[in-house]
């Protein structure tokens, strides 16, 4: 027997189960209805436990799905040993249509609109396309990511499908259809922050020399200084691309005349070892072995001298250096020429009615075979679609014709009558539009200058002592060639000289005198300007915007 006293709680009747949410019935047994819905709880409670991990489990599935990227070898850097055949730009038409091809191609800039798609506008040349990046088979959204991530201005190389657009896409130039890329590579990448942007550049250069200026909308105005000191970014763009092409057109034209006619090309010295033609318009290469050298201001007496030399038609296609501090629209220290000279057997206006219908060719041969050219120029520079030449003939006036028309309209010519100036750039312009207006053309010529204003190598009028047998033609009232027939006689060229003021016997003189000396046939001949030419038949605003890498007074670079 226990010594313990008796626990009071021991008599009580023990639970039938631990849970002391389950009531206990009468007799201290759960109940039935409190068992099944012990159940249920538990059922559901499992269930939802199954459920959860189920989802983490497809979470953790999608995201390692997500991680593998399936375009991975569609984009990126190009790798070597992968050529393809490549499209350009300018070739896209209906037989490309729902066909995959390749270009080579500039990022004109893009845009990305969710991270499944990106539009990209891509540039080659000038021309402009849209192309369209979105996720499916061939694009993975880290390639969208990475495609817009390319910087401005680099070169890729990208496979598309091509499709016509439903609408023309008014903000590229290639308007009836985009690409749909497949495959993205970098080819070259450009730096992050670029001194101009190209979408800056395709606006007209304004007229304003003034930087940091903005236009109405906001944007940057670009000035031509700007534009000239970085070059490279400024010829990217779609007007200047085209301004090019007129101007490899006008020297492969003149070129095509030329030979044509029986002419034949030369290529002569640059470098002389006197100054010649004046002197003050010459420069001087300080040391060349030990003496002084001319950077030669034109190739006339070498001209000249293939002339006596029985060559009888020569031309040539090369650079003219002039050192005349001239800050203008139209004046370059180096300049383009495109000079010829040619024999005649009785008057000299043969030699200018050859002149003229080089002119009127390759007028006439640029409106015709460089239409769309000219039709992107007209953008930019409104007169470029708007050159006139009346019946496709020059017009030719007398040089006193032309100061006729200029008394008539009211312009002082005193100095002109009296020969002692030639004409003023200003009067130029006011005979351009005299012209233009009464003749309805924008080509013409003056014959018969003043002895006065032309060079001693210059054929005198045979009545007029004042006058001469020279020209000059004009577009769109402004100076692009000066020519004249030549003194073939060596005893008259020294007379001439002399007058001018000129040594015959001068270094750098006597070989281009004495060519003359074993008998010369009667020639003539002129020097056009290949930079002025483009910048008139195309109404640009400056001769600078005609020449890739301009000099002038100011400007050595790039």
């Amino acid at each position: 027997m226990s010594d313990k006293p008796p626990n009071p709680e021991a008599t009580l009747p023990v639970r039938a189960h631990d849970n002391p949410n389950i009531p206990n019935s009468a007799d201290g047994a759960p109940s039935k209805n409190a068992l099944k819905k012990a159940q249920k709880d538990a059922e559901k409670a499992a269930k939802k436990a199954a459920s959860k991990q189920k989802e983490e489990e497809q979470k953790a599935a999608q995201q390692a799905s997500a991680d593998v990227d399936n375009a991975k070898d569609n984009y990126g850097p190009l790798s070597t040993g992968n050529e393809v055949e490549i499209t350009h730009l300018k070739n896209i038409g209906e037989e490309h249509a729902d066909k995959v091809i390749n270009v080579i191609v500039r990022v004109h800039n893009s845009r990305g609109q969710s991270a499944k798609l990106a539009f990209l506008m891509l540039r080659q040349q000038g021309r402009t396309i849209q192309s369209v990046l979105a996720v499916g088979d061939d694009v993975s959204k880290q390639m969208v990511k990475w495609a817009v991530g390319i910087s401005i201005n680099s070169f890729v190389r990208v496979s598309a499908l091509v499709k016509k657009t439903p609408a023309p896409v008014e903000s590229a130039t290639i308007k009836a259809y985009e690409l749909h890329i497949k495959k993205i590579y970098l080819i070259s990448q450009a730096q992050q922050m670029l001194p101009v942007q190209p979408k800056d550049i395709e606006r007209p250069a304004p007229e304003t020399a003034e930087e940091g200026q903005t236009d109405a909308s906001g944007a940057p105005v670009v000035t031509l200084k700007t534009r000239l000191d970085n070059r490279v970014i400024d010829l990217q763009s779609e007007c200047n691309q085209a301004i090019f092409t007129i101007s490899s057109a006008v020297e492969g034209l003149f070129d095509e005349y030329m030979r044509k006619s029986g002419s034949r090309k030369f290529n002569t010295s640059k470098l002389a070892g006197a100054a010649t033609e004046g002197g003050a318009g010459v420069f001087e290469v300080s040391n060349y072995f030990g003496k002084k050298a001319y950077l030669t201001q034109s190739p006339q007496f070498y001209k000249q001298m293939l002339i006596a030399g029985d060559c009888e038609s020569v031309f040539e296609v090369g650079p003219v250096f002039r050192a005349e501090n001239s800050n203008t629209h139209r004046h370059l220290t180096e300049f383009t020429g495109l000079d010829f000279e040619m024999v005649f057997d009785n008057h000299y206006h043969e030699v200018l009615t050859f002149a003229e219908n080089l002119i009127v060719f390759v007028v006439t041969e640029l409106l015709s075979r460089y239409e769309p050219e000219i039709a992107v120029i007209q953008k930019y520079f409104p007169k470029a679609g708007d050159f006139r030449i009346k019946d496709n003939k020059a017009l030719r006036l007398k040089y006193l014709e032309g100061i006729q028309l200029l008394k008539d309209a009211g312009v002082d010519t005193t100095e002109q009558d009296e020969f002692k100036t030639d004409l003023t750039t200003a009067m130029e312009k006011q005979l351009g539009k005299i012209i233009r207006e009464k003749y309805d053309t924008d080509f013409y010529v003056l014959d018969e200058f003043p002895m006065s204003v032309r060079p001693f190598y210059t054929k005198g009028h045979p009545s007029d002592p004042n006058l001469s047998n020279s020209y000059d033609f004009f577009m769109r009232g402004e100076e692009i060639m000066s020519g004249a027939q030549r003194i073939n006689d060596a005893e008259e060229l020294e007379a001439s000289m002399r007058a001018k003021g000129v040594d015959p016997s001068a270094e750098g003189f006597q070989d281009y005198v004495n060519a003359f000396r074993q008998g010369c046939r009667p020639h003539a001949g002129g020097g056009l300007g290949l930079n002025r030419i483009v910048q008139f038949f195309l109404g640009l605003d400056n001769v600078r915007q005609a020449t890739p890498f301009p000099r002038d007074p100011q400007r050595l670079r790039p």
